[in-house]
């Protein structure tokens, strides 16, 4: 079983950045599509971005893309989420996520939670 261990939340000002990390360890990292959701206070846990295992595609949702891009590191069992012009609504726990199948894809925006290793979470709170 997977463990995913989240880096780099914090509080910044609107229109900042921040970048997430998340280190992968139990299994070989470069075979799974890794992503991100977060949750807001009382909203349910959505979906951000994801990339395959190979790195090739990725998706975003609506709402962050053009502001946000996921990319990994195999050699560091690593999947980043760089988030730039970040707005108060960005605020949420932000999760990593990891496929449970091998060499899957990222179009992960409709994807059961249960298809989905999770790690415990970080804060990003924006303030305007």
């Amino acid at each position: 079983q997977v463990q995913l261990v989240e880096s780099g939340g914090g509080l910044v000002q609107a229109g900042g950045s921040l970048r997430l990390s998340c280190a992968a360890s139990g299994r070989t990292f470069s075979r799974y599509a890794m992503g991100w959701f977060r949750q807001a206070p009382g909203k349910e846990r959505e979906f951000v971005a994801a990339i395959s295992w190979g790195g090739g595609t990725t998706d975003y949702a609506g709402s962050v893309k053009g502001r946000f891009a996921v990319s990994r590191d195999n050699a560091k069992n690593t999947v980043y989420l760089q988030m730039n012009s970040l707005k108060p609504e960005d605020t949420a726990v932000y999760y990593c996520a990891a496929d449970k199948v091998a060499f899957g894809g990222s179009r992960w925006s409709s994807r059961p939670s249960q298809t989905l290793e999770w790690g415990q979470g970080t804060q990003v709170t924006v303030s305007s």
